[in-house]
């Protein structure tokens, strides 16, 4: 029997005029809950080099105001420039409703790395305590990718390819034909519309990207103490995503912005995320070098107790 995508209605609840929708709520949960796990690891000295953490409690509360506004604005942003950038000219208010859906991680991922190193300035970071802190918010990200794909699965969008696997899923149900005029946009096989078995992708991701990068960075932080390093578990987190998505890219549905011949060949994804790759692998192995552990502490020379010869 053929998996069809459930009947869940992305908006919440109406509230007068106001729509409450799923996607804005897994923004807001990846927002708070990775900010209250950032706080628990910081109360953690024994993870940090030296035993000190990379910034006060204090300080945690500021930057996630800049960090909020550099992953709404840099999502925004980059899915306008790299996926959909006919909304300017054919529906220029639709550049401001973020909360329906259309954000770019890989505009949000630079949207926040700017603003971190922007407050960094601000607050007189030096390169190590700035990579710590990128360490921090990496082990913290996952989260909100986790939400953010399980609420693109709700939305019945960023589908995959077609597949005859048996967990293939028809992505239609009554709340897409409402929005889209009786029809399901999966269904269209270019010339007439019926249902086709998809891979859903945005679950493939959220595992990938979500559930499995936060056990990783875990495990790594936590257990094996790789905080130690500054850079290592951002390094891993950006090679670590690149490549997933490379990977889960091979059966998501091709892009329609992209020319004829790269449809078939590569994504706007893929395209978007090797440069994660190679930056995230320069970090893992300046991280992994000997000189990049920070210098251990003097060892202070015994006290001479013995008594001075008279």
């Amino acid at each position: 029997m053929t998996l069809r995508l459930p009947d869940i209605d992305p908006v919440l609840i109406h509230l007068g005029p106001v729509a409450i929708r799923w996607y804005a709520l897994a923004y807001v949960a990846g927002i708070v809950l990775g900010w209250l796990y950032a706080g628990r690891l910081l109360k953690r000295a024994d993870l940090w080099p030296d035993h000190k953490p990379p910034l006060s409690a204090d300080q945690l509360d500021d930057l996630i105001l800049w960090l909020t506004g550099g992953v709404i604005l840099g999502g925004r942003i980059g899915y306008i420039l790299a996926y959909d950038a006919s909304i300017i000219w054919h529906h220029p208010l639709d550049v401001f409703k973020v909360w329906e859906g259309g954000m770019s991680f890989h505009g949000g991922f630079t949207g926040v790395l700017l603003a971190a190193v922007l407050w960094c300035r601000r607050n007189n970071f030096g390169f190590r305590q700035a990579l710590s802190l990128g360490d921090l918010l990496a082990t913290v990200a996952p989260m909100g990718l986790l939400f953010g794909r399980l609420a693109n699965f709700v939305n019945g969008e960023l589908w995959g390819r077609a597949t005859s696997l048996p967990w293939g899923m028809v992505f239609c149900n009554k709340y897409i034909k409402d929005q889209y005029h009786g029809v399901c946009p999966a269904n269209f096989n270019g010339t007439t519309w019926v249902d086709i078995p998809r891979h859903p992708s945005q679950l493939y991701e959220a595992f990938g990207e979500g559930l499995l990068m936060l056990a990783l960075l875990w495990f790594l932080g936590q257990r094996l103490h790789k905080l130690q390093r500054p850079g290592l578990i951002m390094g891993i987190f950006i090679t670590g995503y690149g490549i997933i998505r490379i990977l889960v890219e091979t059966v998501r549905n091709p892009d329609e912005q992209m020319w004829g011949f790269f449809k078939n060949v590569v994504t706007m994804g893929q395209l978007l995320s090797l440069p994660m790759v190679i930056g995230g692998a320069w970090l893992i192995w300046r991280a992994l070098k000997p000189d990049a552990l920070p210098p251990a502490p003097a060892v202070p020379e015994p006290a001479n107790t013995k008594t001075p010869a008279a």
